[in-house]
């Protein structure tokens, strides 16, 4: 039947459809998430995990865009220097601000700092959009302020849709959430100014 069928849509595709629906603007700064496809791997390639290259000449400050890799969604986010300066004021409301308990992998040495990026392009966040808690993806809320189902002092982060959990704009998980850790940060490193790659650095492959 096909009440039955559609019981058997994976928890992977409802993911992925979530990531896939997220794309809005909020005070004057946009939330793009396209699906960039064109210069992908194959499947099969994604699954063994080969590096994949991004070109971010057109990720306008304020803006994110979400790619593959190893079959999961990875944000890439051109964080604005107001998100910056936000981001170090919110330290002893995070329940591991130094990153010291990784996820599913371990952060790279240059990213252990608290805008959790490279410091020659620290506006840009590379993160696993997996939340830590049951796997789903957190949906952007950049705008800070009160609003549905987030504190009235909202700094500006993600939220998780399924149960809860906030991040801050470094993919740092809040104090007394179910999720128990922040987002991955996966290897990665820029080949140019505008062009990067995911699953590989200066140590080579992941």
């Amino acid at each position: 039947m096909q009440v039955q069928e559609d019981e058997r849509v994976d928890s992977g595709r409802r993911t992925w459809l979530i990531a896939a629906s997220v794309a809005g603007g909020v005070g004057g700064m946009a939330a793009v998430v396209p699906f960039v496809g064109s210069f992908a791997p194959s499947e099969k390639a994604k699954a063994a995990g080969a590096p994949v290259e991004v070109d971010i000449a057109n990720l306008k400050p304020g803006e994110m865009m979400t790619v593959a890799w190893r079959g999961k969604p990875v944000w890439i986010f051109n964080r604005t220097d107001q998100m910056l300066a936000g981001i170090q004021k919110v330290d002893n409301e995070l329940a591991d601000p130094q990153s010291k308990n990784p996820f599913s992998m371990p952060e790279p040495e240059y990213c252990k700092n608290e805008f959790r990026s490279r410091a020659e392009h620290k506006n840009i966040l590379v993160a696993v959009a997996v939340c830590t808690h049951l796997g789903c993806t957190p949906t952007p809320r950049f705008q800070a302020g009160p609003q549905p189902n987030l504190p009235e002092n909202w700094p500006g982060g993600f939220l998780c849709p399924c149960h809860g959990s906030t991040y801050d704009l470094s993919g740092r998980v809040f104090k007394n959430k179910p999720a128990p850790q922040n987002l991955d940060i996966p290897p990665y490193m820029f080949t140019s100014a505008t062009q990067l790659v995911i699953g590989k650095d200066e140590k080579g492959e992941a």
